[in-house]
């Protein structure tokens, strides 16, 4: 597919790639009155830049395709941009400026913006190419997977991150959703059967990179009570075949074998390096790119999941957005300041259950620990304090003042005068952070009395 543009010979700008970091630069570059002359975006997939994150309410049946979509076709068609979808970019030729696709088309370039993002991480275990191995990661993994669970049987996911919940939270509900309309199926028809969904985390607790001990167990509780069986410690050792090319059975390290009709691997993603190898640009785990995502070559820039910046590289939006506003810039002939690594708060919604999280997950000998939890609500909060400033937080349902919490983290605020309010949110705070501004640099006594509240903290010092 192809869209017309009004595309000249000189200043000629080719994205390739149209997952969401394109989209977003193509977004920023159309608003700039210095835009590129010409833009050309060209993608594997063979349908417009959708939004991704939005794939697990697609599967879980509670989205429709087209809501996805960011932009139409037409749309690019408008802003003078050529759109090429269902095209591959095989080879870069900087000595001429040049891109060949797969289908033998070259295109001239002034500048190159490569924004191929990742794939799945496929772990490298007996049996991992057998059909029947799935991943979750554009639509037409979303398809597959709706199929897995409109046929029943046994889904095993390989991932206890957010990706992995997500795959099998939206296998259990399409489920559902097939197994309810089952009384207005056809007589010939045969029965939906039931998919059992279990999910095999590595390490000892899910989401172990945002959560600490005890949301990961109020997250698993809520999940098992729908019908997932979470498995945790659980190493793959290897995929079983039924004898005719297809997967059976998911061996652990530990002998355990799981029936598997279907694996979903949701495990971590793997940079798309391949064509900045081929061009010989500099490439470490990711293509490597200065503060102002250009690339060892000049007339290159690398953008999102694919690029490198000094030993970082990215899967969270929020980094990769500021990354457009710095590579948007360049591009329209500005001198910005450089992109720079910040700390980023998490905030996730995960099978729906809110989730906000920074700093570090496990708490040191330094810090001070402060928890709350509601057994009613489910909610669930723990901060953690040096020297009176807030390092880090994770807050579990309620999370509604995870934003304040990380203001106060980023301005290195001493809360030392409202420690005892602290984990009620910024009202009670600020009103002992007003009172003793005085003497906000005193350490509060630990026998203060407690903020009016049906559930008082409970505290400790680690």
């Amino acid at each position: 597919m192809e869209t017309a543009s009004r595309c000249a010979s000189i200043d000629h700008l080719i994205i390739i790639g149209n997952g969401m970091a394109s989209h977003r630069l193509i977004e920023a570059l159309v608003r700039h009155p210095q835009r590129p002359t010409c833009i050309t975006v060209i993608g594997e997939e063979p349908v417009p830049a959708y939004n991704r994150i939005l794939l697990s309410p697609l599967l879980a049946g509670e989205l429709a395709t087209d809501s996805l979509t960011f932009r139409d076709p037409a749309w690019y068609a408008e802003q003078s941009i050529t759109l090429l979808l269902g095209e591959k970019v095989v080879m870069i030729d900087r000595d001429n400026c040049r891109i060949t696709t797969e289908s033998d088309r070259c295109l001239d370039f002034d500048r190159l913006v490569i924004a191929t993002g990742s794939r799945p991480a496929i772990p490298n275990v007996p049996g991992i190419e057998l059909a029947g191995v799935h991943s979750f990661r554009d639509l037409q993994d979303a398809t597959a997977l709706e199929a897995i669970a409109q046929r029943g049987g046994n889904a095993v996911v390989i991932g206890g991150g957010l990706l992995g919940l997500e795959a099998a939270e939206g296998l259990r509900k399409r489920s559902e959703q097939s197994l309810s309309q089952e009384p207005y199926q056809k007589p010939y028809q045969e029965p939906f059967q039931r998919l059992s969904v279990s999910v095999l985390q590595r390490s000892a607790r899910l989401m172990n990179r945002q959560l600490d001990e005890t949301a990961a167990q109020l997250l698993e509780n809520t999940l098992s009570k729908r019908g997932l069986h979470i498995e945790t410690n659980a190493s793959l050792a290897a995929l079983e075949d039924n004898g005719h090319g297809h997967v059976k059975t998911v061996m652990l390290n530990d002998g355990r074998r799981l029936p598997a009709d279907s694996v979903i691997v949701a495990a971590g993603i793997t940079p798309n390096v391949e064509l900045g190898q081929q061009a010989g640009l500099r490439c470490e785990r990711a293509i490597v790119v200065d503060a102002h995502l250009t690339t060892s070559d000049p007339h290159i820039a690398a953008l999102g999941e694919c690029c490198q910046f000094e030993q970082h590289t990215y899967g969270l939006v929020e980094p990769i957005w500021r990354q457009v506003d710095v590579l948007a810039a360049v591009l329209c002939g500005e001198t910005p300041d450089g992109y720079q690594e910040a700390p980023t708060a998490t905030k996730l919604k995960v099978s729906g259950v809110a989730l906000f999280a920074f700093g570090p997950t496990e708490a040191g000998p330094e810090h001070d620990v402060l928890r709350y939890r509601d057994p009613e609500s489910g909610d669930y909060r723990r901060l953690l304090l040096r020297d009176g400033q807030l390092e880090g937080a994770v807050l579990y349902g309620d999370t509604r003042h995870g934003p304040w919490y990380f203001e106060q983290a980023l301005a290195s605020a001493d809360l030392t005068a409202c420690r005892q309010a602290l984990l009620f949110g910024p009202a009670d705070a600020e009103v002992l952070q007003t009172e003793h501004a005085d003497n906000a640099n005193s350490p509060a006594s630990s026998s203060s009395s407690s903020p009016s509240s049906s559930h008082p903290p409970t505290s400790e010092a680690a």
